[in-house]
C-alpha cells in the first residue's frame, strides 16, 4: 500500500476506519503512541481491551508466537489488537519476521495489526509498507507543534496563554517528548489563571531571553560575549545538548544562505521575507521558531552573511560536531565557545 500521513490517519480513525495492519515508523515515537491509542479507541471499548489486545517485542517473537496472536479469535469483541513493537530487530531474514510478512498476504479480518518501528531505526521496511496502512511520523513543523502542545495541555487542565505556550517550545524547540515532559511539571500545579510566559518560565527554570533560540540570534546578530556567557546556562537545560545547538546552527546557516541567495538576486524586504516563508513551508524546516518569526530572521541575516562567511560557518559547525560525537579533551562548552567565537570574531573585525 501507498504511505499515508498522519492527517489522513486520524481522519480515519475518526470516521471509525480501521486497517487490518499498521506499519509505524519514523523519528516522532510520541505521536506513533497516540496512533495506537487512536486505533485502540477505534477498534475497542476500553472494558474489553484487557482480553483482545496483546503486545510484544518484536525480538522476543518466534513463528509460531506470530501465527499464535494473530489468529486467536476476539473475545466478546468484533476484534482483537496486536501491537508489535521494536520491529527494526528483525533482519532481513529473520523467521519471525517472515511468518508476519506471510500473515500480511492473507490477514485475519478479525485481527488488527500495528507494528511499530523505533526512532532510531532511519529506514522504512520496503516490504511492510507495500503490506500494511503505513504511517511515517517526523517531527512537527513549529505551526504544529504549537497547536499539539496547546491539545496536551487542554488535556492536562493546564490554562495557557499563546505567550506561555509559545514559551516551551522557545525552550526545547518541537520536540514533543521534551514538551511533554514540561508539560507534565506544569500540570502538577495547582489549578488557577492561564500561565504567562514569565511564570512559565519561572516553573521550568528557563528566563525568557535565555532559551536556545535567543542564543543562536546572538551569533547570528554578531553578539559572540553575551552568545558565549550563555553557553553554560543552556546546556543545563532538560533536552538541550551541544550537539543539539550545532544541528540547530547549521539549519539556520543553511537557510541564511538560501536567504543570502535570493538577497543577491535584487530580493529585499517583505518580498524577501515572503520568499524565505515559502522555502520555510514548502521544506517543512523542523527544530526552528514559527515560520512566521523565522522569515524576517533570515532576511535580516542575508544582508550581513555573505556567501562566503555561510560557507565558511558551515564547515566550523561541522568540525565542532565531529568535536562533540569524538574522543576529545576540551568539554561541551569549551567547544560550543571557540565555534560561537569563529562564527562571529572574524567577520566583526573585518567589518571594523
Amino acid at each position: 500500500m501507498p504511505g499515508h500521513s498522519i492527517d489522513t490517519l486520524f481522519r480515519a480513525l475518526k470516521k471509525g476506519e480501521l486497517a487490518g495492519a499498521y506499519y509505524l515508523h519514523g523519528p516522532e515515537d510520541i505521536l506513533k503512541d497516540e496512533a495506537i491509542r487512536g486505533i485502540l479507541d477505534a477498534a475497542l471499548e476500553p472494558g474489553l481491551r484487557d482480553f483482545n489486545v496483546d503486545q510484544r517485542s518484536a525480538g522476543q517473537l518466534d513463528p509460531d508466537d506470530v501465527a499464535t496472536l494473530c489468529t486467536t479469535v476476539p473475545m466478546m469483541a468484533d476484534r482483537r489488537v496486536v501491537i508489535i513493537r521494536d520491529v527494526e530487530a528483525w533482519k532481513r531474514k529473520t523467521k519471525a519476521r517472515a511468518a508476519v510478512v506471510k500473515y500480511l498476504a492473507r490477514p485475519v479480518p478479525e485481527t488488527v495489526l500495528i507494528l511499530v518501528q523505533g526512532a532510531g531505526e532511519e529506514g522504512q521496511d520496503a516490504e511492510l509498507v507495500e503490506h500494511t496502512c503505513a504511517v511515517r511520523f517526523d517531527p512537527l513543523p513549529p505551526d504544529r507543534a504549537l497547536k499539539w502542545l496547546l491539545r496536551r495541555a487542554e488535556g492536562l487542565g493546564i490554562a495557557l496563554d499563546h505567550e506561555g505556550a509559545e514559551h516551551p517550545l522557545r525552550c526545547v524547540g518541537g520536540e514533543l517528548g521534551a514538551l511533554a515532559a514540561e508539560l507534565q511539571q506544569l500540570a502538577a500545579l495547582p489549578p488557577g489563571e492561564p500561565l504567562t510566559a514569565a511564570r512559565v518560565g519561572e516553573l521550568v527554570g528557563i528566563r525568557h531571553g535565555e532559551t536556545i533560540f535567543d542564543w543562536r540570534d546572538l551569533i547570528m546578530d554578531d553578539r559572540p560575549a553575551q552568545a558565549a556567557t550563555l553557553i553554560d546556562a543552556i546546556l543545563s537545560q532538560p533536552g538541550v545538548s551541544a550537539v543539539k545547538l550545532v544541528a540547530m546552527l547549521g539549519t539556520t546557516l543553511i537557510g541564511v544562505g538560501i536567504a543570502r541567495n535570493l538577497y543577491d538576486r535584487g530580493t529585499r524586504g517583505r518580498s524577501l521575507d515572503d520568499a524565505i516563508f515559502k522555502v520555510l513551508l514548502r521544506n517543512r524546516v523542523f527544530g526552528l521558531l514559527n515560520y512566521k518569526e523565522e522569515a524576517p530572521r533570515w532576511s535580516r541575516w542575508a544582508a550581513r552573511w555573505t556567501p562566503a562567511r555561510v560557507s565558511a560557518g558551515l564547515r566550523a559547525a561541522l568540525a565542532a560536531d565531529r568535536a562533540l560525537k569524538g574522543t576529545t579533551i576540551a568539554d561541551d562548552c569549551a567547544i560550543l565557545t571557540d565555534l560561537v567565537m569563529q562564527l562571529t570574531v572574524p567577520f566583526q573585525r573585518k567589518a571594523a
